[in-house]
């Protein structure tokens, strides 16, 4: 079978929901883990913390330091004072963003809405054919400040739970806000198990792909070949492309963490697996079939049935094997999803 003839049925699996993961565990390093080689397909079953035993000195671990922000908002129509539901997308400019309108069949341009006593307000500029809006705000003071105060944490539609803390839907790291999700391949990382890995003599390089929602959106072409991906923003320093580059040079692994920074280390990468620093949009599409130049391993969660993300991962090591992983996992009854265990591909 070649990359051109897979069905997006190709890549689904059985999963229980009791099995989708609703609340963070209270220590982020203490999720399960299942190792997965991706030349044999062997597997290993561990927790977080050993994924130490698996970098060795010299190796480059690349993290994504974006930072969630709390981007959905709850206010009401000026003219009818009904609820409307907001999630913030992309920034356009300054006071503009691209923004998902919930109920949005009669947001049409010109509506004007409120937002907690007036302090926020917006109105509707623009409709897109893919029906999201933009909005122009109004308000005093500084926008993140405001977003903080009103805004909620988007949790992905699968998760019904109310979240106790905002900062268990960030990255320890997390710096740059931007996403409308978390890289929660990150969300196990804790400050003592990074401290560790950089004492053993791994380099942490660290690069920004601001999440898009369109990566929780599902692939409806019978063909994946036919699927369109969305555009994520992301940027990588000279400084941190050259860890990068030192460890491809040496001979060393480079493990990405999470398939946000594969998807930006793919896009930058060249031929030789060599990175240059620079910012851009990437809509790469990764599937079996492709060929990884820069990532040699892995961190990552488990992703939905049919999703762009578990086709990025079964180009890594096989469709067999990751659907035999996934199989295994469902049988031991790990936690999947933004919430849930890991998965480290050797």
């Amino acid at each position: 079978m070649t990359e051109i003839n897979f069905k997006t049925s190709d890549f689904y699996y059985d999963l229980p929901e009791k099995l989708i993961a609703q609340t963070p565990l209270k220590d982020r390093d203490h999720s399960r883990l299942l190792v997965l080689d991706k030349k044999t397909g062997q597997m290993e079953h561990k927790y977080f913390y050993d994924v130490l035993d698996f970098l060795n000195k010299g190796d480059c671990l690349v993290i994504n330091d974006t930072k969630v922000l709390p981007a959905r908002l709850f206010g009401v129509r000026k003219d009818t004072g009904a609820v409307i539901e907001l999630l913030l997308l992309r920034r356009i400019d300054d006071n503009k963003w691209e923004t998902l309108v919930k109920p949005g069949k009669k947001a049409k341009k010109g509506i004007e809405l409120i937002f907690k006593e007036n302090l926020l307000t917006g109105k509707i500029v623009d409709v897109h054919e893919d029906g999201n809006r933009i909005i122009e705000f109004e308000y005093k003071g500084i926008f993140e400040e405001i977003l903080d105060q009103l805004g909620e944490m988007p949790l992905p539609p699968y998760i019904h739970e109310k979240l106790e803390d905002k900062n268990r839907y960030q990255t320890i790291y997390a710096k740059h806000p931007g996403s409308a999700a978390a890289p929660t391949a990150g969300l196990h990382f804790n400050d003592e198990l990074l401290d560790k890995i950089e004492k053993k003599g791994v380099k942490l390089a660290k690069l920004t792909l601001h999440v898009g929602l369109g990566t929780f959106r599902p692939v409806k072409s019978e063909f994946i070949s036919e699927h369109k991906m969305h555009s994520e923003y992301y940027e990588l320093t000279n400084e941190e492309a050259e860890k990068i580059n030192n460890a491809k040079k040496q001979g060393n692994k480079v493990i990405s963490v999470g398939t946000t920074s594969t998807r930006t280390l793919e896009t930058i990468g060249d031929h030789n697996g060599l990175v240059k620093g620079q910012k851009g949009w990437t809509d790469i599409f990764i599937f079996p079939g492709y060929k990884y130049k820069v990532v040699d391993s892995l961190v990552t969660n488990f992703h939905l049935p049919e999703s762009t993300l578990i086709m990025l991962v079964s180009a890594l090591c096989g469709k067999e094997n990751i659907l035999k992983a996934y199989k295994e996992a469902v049988d031991k009854e790990y936690r999947f999803f933004s919430f849930g265990d890991a998965m480290f591909i050797k």
